[in-house]
């Protein structure tokens, strides 16, 4: 498969994505003096913008490789959620599987930025679990749209804000399996328990640890495969993808008993925030156009690297993606 027939191939993809939405929101100004109130510098403001967050971001990243994203998540009733269903219009993202409920609050991040730094992070959020109510009315959503709709792949993005719950998921994978669709995961520490029979689990060595409950201190690659290969028998999963940071991927294929690793590519890393979100996109329609999973392994790292360059949550530059899989002969 040549690269122009892998993003031909992207563009017939249509990929569910359910999980925690959220706001990404930038304060961005200049620092001149300190706080006469207390040590604290000063930021006066010069630019505000917001960004599509959390499971949002996936759908942005695939709909920039051409794919036909569906979000299906729910959201505060609130202020902060018809900005954020305003943003989705605003980049042209199907609005009609979210869920608004009176009883949450549409997540957002506030990042303060002073001379190009970024000096705090402040978090609006809630973290509970949906209520019965909720659940009834998000279980029927993606019932719907899995009945009525050709899903090539379910994506779970999960960020532990409470969307995703173990009733949610055992639902969701049953249906996908019954309907023959891959489905993918990007776990938190909460529900990492819950992922059973999925296609592919991808955490990051920090949630592979924590999930798994290895205990602290070095992590060998042996060790990283020895707990990817435990956890893939334990949960019969197919493919255990763990993002290892500067030292690149990990991957174990239970389908074939195989491990492959791949160090990170050498880059000026700007701004590591979203990487995981395009991973798991890019794996996901890898998968769905057939590469064989140390091909999707490789492109999903090599994708990974590539918006860390960038500053912000942004969804992948797929020119430069074009041109690096070429560069390095992927395919």
């Amino acid at each position: 498969m040549t690269t122009q027939e892998l993003f031909q191939t992207f563009s017939k993809k249509k990929v569910l994505v359910l999980g925690d939405v959220m706001m990404d929101a930038y304060l961005q100004g200049k620092v001149n003096r300190i706080s006469p109130e207390a040590p604290v510098p000063i930021v006066d403001i010069e630019e505000r913008y917001y960004r599509l967050g959390g499971a949002a971001n996936v759908a942005l990243n695939l709909q920039s490789l051409s794919a036909t994203p569906i979000l299906c998540s729910v959201i505060g009733d609130d202020e902060k959620g018809r900005h954020f269903t305003q943003l989705m219009s605003e980049k042209q993202l199907d609005t009609s599987a979210l869920i608004p409920s009176e009883d949450r609050k549409t997540t957002i991040k506030y990042r303060v930025v002073g001379n190009r730094l970024q000096m705090l992070r402040i978090d609006e959020e809630d973290r509970h679990s949906l209520n019965g109510k909720e659940t009834a009315s998000y279980l029927s959503k993606i019932n719907e749209i899995i009945e009525n709709q050709k899903i090539d792949a379910i994506i779970f993005e999960d960020y532990d804000k409470g969307v995703l719950t173990p009733e949610v998921i055992h639902a969701v994978v049953g249906w996908a399996r019954s309907h023959g669709v891959i489905v993918t995961v990007d776990p938190k520490k909460k529900n990492f328990n819950h992922y059973q029979n999925v296609t592919l689990f991808k955490p990051n060595l920090k949630e592979l640890r924590e999930g798994a409950e290895v205990p602290a201190g070095d992590f060998s690659m042996e060790e990283v495969n020895a707990v990817m290969k435990e956890w893939a028998a334990k949960k019969s999963i197919d493919l255990v993808f763990t993002t290892l940071s500067e030292r690149g991927v990990a991957l174990y294929d239970r389908r074939n008993d195989s491990f492959y690793s791949q160090p990170a590519y050498l880059r000026k890393i700007s701004d590591v925030s979203g990487a995981g979100d395009t991973v798991i996109s890019v794996a996901t329609l890898c998968l769905t156009a057939g590469l064989d999973a140390v091909r999707t392994a490789q492109i999903a790292n090599l994708s990974g690297g590539i918006v860390c360059e960038h500053s912000g949550v942004v969804p992948i530059p797929v020119e430069q993606m074009r041109q690096e899989i070429e560069k390095y002969h992927l395919l």
